[in-house]
């Protein structure tokens, strides 16, 4: 089956794949030619590649909607022996862009544009706003513990970190050390991007959603 990464610094990569793209049978769900146009100019797909998504999409949800609850056991089925439920909050928060509660297929797929096909500056705002968890255009020390703490959560023990990062504390460290230039305690979108492209590990662990289209 095709596979999604999440944005994981690279000791903690597993590949998650994606229950949608199990799914991608042969459905008579199309996009109308209005949408197909709204999209070719708004993503990095093709209107093949856009009804081919679509059809996979309405087959796992009809309604059109995806709610958080459905997002979680996504991530569920593929981390058993953790608790992916806080992680997978905070990514759907980011995938809701009109703050709805729900996830509609065209924020599926923008977000799954920008994480496959986008740019380096792209990719880096996507994991900056994943970080930045109230939006208020920093990521504090404490934001970036939350997140990271719901990673380590989720893959449980199924991933042996190196000693520097054995635990969330240690990882927000290391990066906080790295990225925070004037020892603030928070990171501008300008700190995590040239940090980002500094540190080879970080821009690596950006291939989100890589080998998935």
């Amino acid at each position: 089956p095709e596979q999604f990464r999440v944005f994981f610094p690279p000791s903690l990569r597993p590949l998650l794949p994606l229950a949608l793209s199990q799914t991608m049978g042969k459905q008579n769900s199309k996009l109308r030619p209005e949408q197909l146009d709204d999209l070719v100019k708004e993503t990095y797909f093709d209107r093949k590649e856009l009804q081919r998504w679509y059809q996979g999409f309405k087959k796992d949800c009809p309604s059109g909607q995806l709610n958080k609850e459905e997002f979680q056991k996504i991530y569920k089925q593929f981390f058993p022996m953790g608790d992916p439920d806080k992680f997978a909050s905070y990514v759907f928060e980011v995938f809701d862009r009109n703050k709805d509660g729900t996830i509609n297929f065209k924020e599926f797929i923008c977000a799954l544009s920008v994480t496959s096909r986008g740019n380096l500056d792209e990719k880096l705002e996507w994991a900056f706003n994943l970080y930045d968890i109230d939006g208020d255009g920093f990521i504090t020390r404490q934001e970036m513990l939350d997140i990271v703490d719901a990673i380590y959560k989720m893959v449980g023990n199924m991933i042996k970190l190196p000693e520097d990062e054995d635990t969330p504390e240690k990882r927000v460290n290391k990066i906080f050390n790295m990225m925070d230039k004037n020892s603030d305690d928070r990171l501008t979108m300008d700190e995590f991007r040239e940090g980002s492209k500094q540190d080879p590990s970080i821009v690596q662990a950006l291939s989100l959603y890589d080998g998935l289209v």
